[in-house]
C-alpha cells in the first residue's frame, strides 16, 4: 500500500506541489527563488524531522540544507515525497496532535486524500504551512480564508507575489 504521491492521484499531487513546494520534482533540495516557495522544500522539511533530535533556526539551517542535499542524493523524489507525507505534522485532529497527511485525512475525514471532497482537501494542504495554528473540522475563519486563497491558486486565478508569499498574499 503506496501512501506516496500516487496515493493522491495526479491532480491532488499537482495541487499539493504548488501550494508547498512548486519545483520539488525538479530542485536538488533547495528552491529559494520560486514564488510561493519559501525557503524550505519539502527535502528540507522532511531534513528537518529525520535528521535532527531538536531544530533551532541558525546554523542548524545550514546542516539542514545539507542534509537535504544527502536525501535528494540517496532517495528517489517518490522515496522523499512518502516519508514526507507520512511524518509531516498536521496539527489537532479530533482525538489530538496528527501527524501524517494520510493520517488527518483519516481522523478528520474518516478517508483517505483522494476519497475526501475538494474543500476537505484544501484544508488539509491549508495547515501544512501552520499546523498548529489551525484546526481542521471546526469553524475557524483563518482556516476558511487560507482555504480560500489556495482555491484560487489552485484554479490558476490568482498567483504568489514572490518567493515568500507562502501565506498566497497574492490570492487574497
Amino acid at each position: 500500500d503506496n501512501l506516496g504521491a500516487k496515493s493522491l492521484g495526479e491532480s491532488r499531487y499537482r495541487q499539493l506541489l504548488l501550494v508547498q513546494d512548486p519545483q520539488f520534482e525538479t530542485h536538488g533540495g533547495v528552491d529559494i527563488t520560486t514564488p510561493g516557495a519559501g525557503i524550505t522544500t519539502i527535502s528540507q522539511s522532511l531534513a528537518k524531522r529525520v535528521g535532527f533530535d531538536e531544530f533551532t533556526p541558525g546554523i542548524r539551517k545550514i546542516r539542514q540544507i545539507g542534509y537535504a542535499f544527502g536525501l535528494e542524493r540517496e532517495l528517489s523524489k517518490q522515496q522523499i515525497m512518502a516519508l514526507w507525507l507520512d511524518t509531516v505534522e498536521m496539527g489537532r485532529g479530533p482525538d489530538g496532535w496528527v501527524t501524517g497527511f494520510h493520517r488527518m485525512s483519516e481522523a478528520a475525514f474518516g478517508a483517505r486524500p483522494q476519497a475526501i471532497d475538494e474543500e476537505q482537501y484544501l484544508s488539509l494542504l491549508a495547515v501544512l504551512i501552520a499546523p498548529s495554528r489551525y484546526r481542521i473540522g471546526s469553524t475557524d475563519e483563518a482556516l476558511s480564508e487560507r482555504v480560500r486563497r489556495i482555491r484560487r491558486l489552485v484554479s490558476g486565478g490568482c498567483a504568489p507575489l514572490d518567493n515568500s508569499d507562502v501565506w498566497f498574499a497574492g490570492c487574497s
